[in-house]
């Protein structure tokens, strides 16, 4: 039960977003730009990085979503999310990934975790500057979204499939879609 009465039962950011649609309006153009703007990351890749962000934050309704958006634009699916978020050492994802994974996970523990060492290998691996920005700022971003809607209480649905009808309205519509639109 969520800490303040929402005055809906929406899952997740979802009913939080009904309770505040002006916050909303901006937090969905944040992820608008962030996961589905021009990128040379695919999509997919964006929406992996907010999938294991939300993993190492321990946010089950970030996370799910998240996983269920990546992995219905990345080949290999729910496996590739999952396997990615138990471990990156052996996830079966390019070493560009990888790299910019760990920096994802130097942000979710404090910015400042992100070293030189970091964005060198990064680059090695073959991203750009812009690549990494994303990546800071993705992680960034989703240990904000995860701390709003675990610090309220939100409800989140066990059942894995709950999240696919969420990821058929974000694939196909985009967040400026609006997440509150879908309940």
């Amino acid at each position: 039960m969520p800490h303040i009465e929402l005055g809906n039962d929406a899952p997740g950011i979802v009913g939080l977003m009904k309770y505040r649609p002006d916050t909303a309006k901006v937090l969905n153009e944040l992820a608008e730009i962030l996961l589905r703007g021009e990128n040379t990351l695919s999509r997919g890749e964006r929406e992996l990085i907010a999938a294991y962000v939300s993993d190492l934050n321990r946010c089950r309704f970030c996370h799910n979503s998240h996983a269920a958006f990546a992995a219905a634009q990345l080949e290999g699916g729910l496996d590739i999310v999952l396997d990615t978020c138990a471990d990156l050492d052996t996830a079966p994802v390019s070493a560009k990934m990888k790299a910019l994974l760990r920096i994802a996970g130097a942000v979710q523990r404090i910015g400042t975790d992100v070293t030189d060492e970091h964005v060198a290998a990064a680059r090695e691996a073959g991203a750009t500057d812009l690549e990494i920005h994303d990546t800071v700022l993705i992680a960034a971003a989703f240990c904000m979204y995860n701390r709003y809607v675990d610090g309220l209480a939100t409800f989140a649905p066990e059942d894995r499939d709950a999240y696919k009808e969420m990821a058929e309205l974000i694939v196909d519509r985009g967040y400026g879609a609006s997440l509150a639109e879908q309940h």
